[in-house]
């Protein structure tokens, strides 16, 4: 069989939908591989700053990295921006879509919120309200998601920054988009990870 045999889905039949899930899950294994390249796209994205969108995701990255983050964290800081080509009104939603069922409950509504968490240091300047964040009070990863954009996000345009290359990420990449989808040991809801770890930090102070 080279195609279904159906126009309409609720003509299809076992063998139309068996193939296709085949088919679905060979591709579904090529997913990092393809945000890859939509990560070295993002250095012809939004220009302005004193680094582009790419620079930007890997100094993020790196500077994760380096706080001796594990890698739910790194890829959430590696990714948090990928949906600026593709949905610029709604980045963070964006990014937040394709991790949530591969990474730590805790990190995909970091990546989601993110946006709204950065305005602190810019929206008071466009008549915006800075502290939009706080609708989001209470929740149980608020002062993560203050620590993501502190730490790693609003302080990652940096040109003279050593970020590590987008090599060195790759196979976390890949490593985080073989998980099986929704896996209860990944998304571990309710657990919180600490952003840093100094211990971990320590021994990666030489990159």
């Amino acid at each position: 069989m080279d195609k279904v045999k159906f126009t309409s889905m609720k003509d299809g039949d076992r063998a139309d939908y068996e193939f296709l899930t085949a088919h679905e899950t060979e591709f579904a294994a090529g997913t990092a591989g393809r945000l890859l390249t939509a990560l070295r796209d993002l250095d012809e994205s939004l220009s302005g700053y004193q680094v582009t969108r790419l620079g930007h995701s890997l100094q993020s990255a790196s500077r994760a990295w380096r706080d001796g983050a594990d890698e739910d964290w790194v890829v959430a800081a590696l990714l948090h921006d990928i949906g600026d080509i593709y949905a610029p009104c709604n980045h963070d939603e964006y990014a937040a879509a394709i991790l949530r069922p591969l990474v730590r409950e805790q990190c995909a509504w970091v990546v989601e919120k993110h946006g709204l968490f950065q305005r602190l240091y810019y929206a008071h300047h466009l008549g915006g309200d800075p502290y939009a964040r706080e609708t989001e009070r209470g929740h149980p990863c608020f002062d993560d998601c203050a620590e993501f954009c502190e730490r790693w996000d609003q302080a990652s345009f940096d040109p003279d920054y050593p970020s590590l290359p987008l090599e060195f990420f790759a196979p976390m990449v890949e490593r985080v988009f073989a998980r099986t989808p929704r896996d209860p040991g990944v998304l571990r809801p309710g657990v919180r990870v600490p952003l840093t770890d100094a211990a971990v930090a320590a021994g990666r102070a030489a990159r």
